[in-house]
């Protein structure tokens, strides 16, 4: 399992992360397994900025972990985002959470993705579709969740839980 954190707090939010969904369940060479529904968030970080939308994808992929990486931060730039500052505003954010049982560390990727066990709003959602989900040291991430659970998360009605995966083609004749 691959999961990918998607967040935005500009531009209309709910609108970029579920385009964000559909644009992700047609990267080359991947399939969208599941997504959660979408939260509303408060801001980590800077608090002068609007609530986040949030939400999280399963996918499976043959590319390989920086070729996804570069695929997501291509969907970014086409979304307009911008770094102005740690932790602020943007357009669209995604991250790569997990990848299967791996841990990775390159200068432009670090996976499990050091901060997702401090934030509600990765580790909701990512239950919500995957509550078995573990760290790759066996660790289940619902371990992660009493330290998080009185951080301010809404679930938002505007998506539904996996309304952008395509359902398995039957192999029955």
């Amino acid at each position: 399992m691959i999961a990918v954190g998607l967040g935005s707090n500009l531009d209309g939010p709910a609108e970029r992360v579920s385009r964000a969904l559909e644009a992700i369940a047609v990267l080359p060479m991947t399939r969208l397994l599941a997504h959660s529904a979408l939260y509303d968030t408060a801001p980590v970080g800077p608090q002068d900025q609007p609530d986040f939308v949030n939400a999280v994808a399963l996918l499976e992929t043959r590319l390989p972990p920086l070729s996804l990486l570069s695929a997501l931060q291509d969907l970014e730039k086409a979304a307009g985002r911008v770094r102005h500052r740690r932790w602020g505003e943007r357009t669209l954010d995604l991250d790569l959470l997990l990848w299967r049982d791996q841990t990775i560390r390159l200068p432009r990727l670090t996976v499990p993705h050091p901060e997702m066990h401090k934030r509600a709003f990765v580790l909701r959602p990512l239950l919500d579709i995957a509550p078995d989900a573990r760290l790759p040291d066996g660790r289940p991430l619902s371990d992660y969740w009493p330290g998080v659970a009185d951080q301010p998360l809404h679930r938002l009605p505007d998506l539904e839980e996996n309304h952008f995966v395509e359902p398995a083609h039957s192999t029955a004749s």
